[in-house]
């Protein structure tokens, strides 16, 4: 292959190129914001926009990847004990429709399950459920395909139900209860206050807000002058 100034790339340079860009493009698992200025407590509030991902069970990770196949880690995430792995998917819809290098994240659950956003589902054809994770009931399915095998889910394809993870100690300084809702505000030229935001909590977390691409984008988080949780 010819380039600029008569240099020259063989198919193992060009290869490797597109390998890393891929790893670089494809399977993201979102962007982690700490405001500046925000109103937690005893944690800082970090809101964090969640790409779309999959969970898998142990088996289902066989399906994909071969007998004995277990999940490598890439990188941490901001919960103690949960990866981003180096196993991504494709995902096939009703429309035969497909996203490529759908990351897995860790550890594996004993359900799997699909989250993307309501514009994915529009892609795919699939008409997405709003759920908190780990409800597929009446939820659609789709087929996973890995390296080893196709995994043909008859359920658990969703769009999360956007919400905030808290230990008790963020819940008592904020003054909310498990399950209930709060107000996420989002300050900044394209500032937007998100509703319905349903409090999770867990003796083991700290306080981090999970919303999607979609609303990410929306108010366009990079440039947020200050984020805070309302009751």
């Amino acid at each position: 292959m010819m380039i600029a100034g008569n240099a020259t790339l063989d198919r193992a340079q060009v290869e490797r190129m597109v390998r890393q860009v891929l790893s670089t493009q494809l399977g993201a698992v979102g962007h982690l914001y700490r405001p500046a200025s925000h109103n937690g407590g005893p944690n800082p509030l970090v809101v964090n926009v969640s790409a779309r991902h999959v969970h898998v069970t142990p088996a289902d990770l066989e399906t994909l990847f071969g007998a004995g196949a277990k999940l490598t880690k890439l990188k941490d995430l901001y919960q103690d004990g949960e990866f981003a792995s180096e196993q991504v998917v494709n995902l096939i819809g009703p429309r035969n429709r497909m996203i490529p290098g759908i990351r897995i994240l860790g550890p594996v659950r004993d359900y799997s399950q699909v989250e993307l956003s309501y514009t994915d589902g529009v892609f795919l054809g699939i008409d997405l459920p709003l759920r908190i994770s780990g409800d597929h009931r009446d939820t659609p399915g789709c087929v996973l395909v890995g390296p080893h095998g196709a995994l043909n889910m008859k359920q658990g394809v969703i769009r999360a139900e956007r919400h905030v993870h808290m230990h008790p100690d963020d819940a008592a300084h904020f003054g909310v209860a498990d399950k209930q809702y709060m107000k996420l505000k989002i300050d900044g030229p394209c500032g937007a206050t998100f509703d319905r935001l349903k409090v999770r909590l867990h003796p083991k977390v700290k306080l981090e807000v999970h919303i999607d691409t979609d609303e990410g984008n929306a108010c366009h988080l990079p440039s947020a002058t200050r984020m805070e949780l309302l009751k």
